[in-house]
């Protein structure tokens, strides 16, 4: 058995181990592939498995590897992959569920803080030499935001969501969920499942949590953005295609809403035209809230044992 590896450095820049996963069939380790499908394809050759974190398989990669019986992705969201047209070839497709929930929702509190106190802000103000210079014990050059109080609204309700939730308790917020199904049993004094049309009128903190699909792209866009408060916050650790980028640089820099911190865009890495490059208050991160080395450790480990299931017959995991 050969094992492809379309884009190793991205799940393992030589701080883990290609050990286990060699011991179970020959590797060919490619720390990055181009995105053309004629690359693709010579990247994967004549390998039966296939592991890919952001390189995408479509039909047309498909259609031009006979001996692919399996596809690997390495990361839980598996939108880069036709699983439909791996069906029709009886190619098994698995993800990494859950690897990431903490470090996400840390992560998303992480942004958070960060829109509520500008520390990186303040702390190259100091390095430059403003607080020597300063008339008085005490300077900000942004307002400054207290959560208690507050309410976080969350879009999306799966082991992420509901980890945030739990973060966002804990600083005292108020949290309000909307989800496509709901649950009773973690209703409380402090968490409310709600309309999408309450939860931006109502949260000061929108955080979407929810997966990229026909139904949830563009989500957020300039209707749903006039629908939130002015002094509100949206925070993206999810899937770029959720907001109409545009219409949130159009929001922020209109003062329409406060803030925006956002861990993933439309295209990646991000197009130096994207428009919010240009928006005021809006924090960008490259993509690295699943990306710890405990998270990704988990990620090699699950994505190992799912090969191993796999060659014992008894796939796990599976998403299509």
């Amino acid at each position: 058995m050969k094992i492809s590896v379309l884009d190793g450095y991205t799940l393992n820049p030589d701080d883990l181990s290609w050990e286990p996963l060699k011991k179970l069939a020959s590797v060919a380790i490619h720390d990055r592939t181009p995105t053309d499908s004629a690359s693709i394809v010579k990247a994967i050759g004549d390998a039966e498995l296939v592991l890919t974190n952001k390189v995408p398989i479509g039909k047309t990669v498909i259609e031009q590897v006979p001996n692919l019986k399996y596809i690997g992705v390495t990361a839980t969201g598996y939108n880069i992959i036709d699983t439909e047209a791996a069906k029709k070839q009886g190619i098994v497709v698995t993800n990494v569920p859950a690897y990431s929930t903490q470090a996400v929702a840390q992560f998303t509190i992480g942004l958070l803080l960060e829109l509520c106190h500008h520390i990186g802000a303040h702390n190259q103000a100091v390095q430059n030499g403003q607080w020597t210079s300063c008339s008085d014990f005490s300077f900000w050059n942004y307002p400054l935001v207290e959560l208690a109080g507050k309410t976080m609204g969350i879009v999306g309700f799966g082991q992420i969501g509901k980890a945030t939730a739990t973060l966002a308790q804990a600083f005292g917020m108020q949290v309000l969920v909307y989800n496509r199904t709901k649950y009773p049993e973690f209703e409380n004094d402090a968490l409310h499942f709600v309309s999408f049309k309450e939860l931006l009128q109502t949260s000061d903190v929108i955080s979407l949590h929810c997966p990229q699909t026909p139904e949830t792209e563009g989500l957020i866009h300039r209707d749903s953005l006039s629908k939130m408060k002015s002094h509100a916050f949206l925070i993206n650790t999810s899937r770029g295609g959720l907001v109409v980028e545009s219409d949130l640089a159009e929001a922020l820099n209109s003062g329409s809403i406060a803030g925006a911190a956002v861990d993933v865009v439309s295209k990646e890495p991000i197009a130096a035209n994207n428009p919010l490059l240009q928006a005021k208050n809006c924090i960008i991160t490259p993509h690295i809230a699943w990306a710890p080395i405990e998270a990704r450790r988990r990620c090699m480990e699950v994505t190992v044992a799912n090969v191993q299931a796999f060659l014992n017959g008894e796939p796990q995991h599976v998403v299509s």
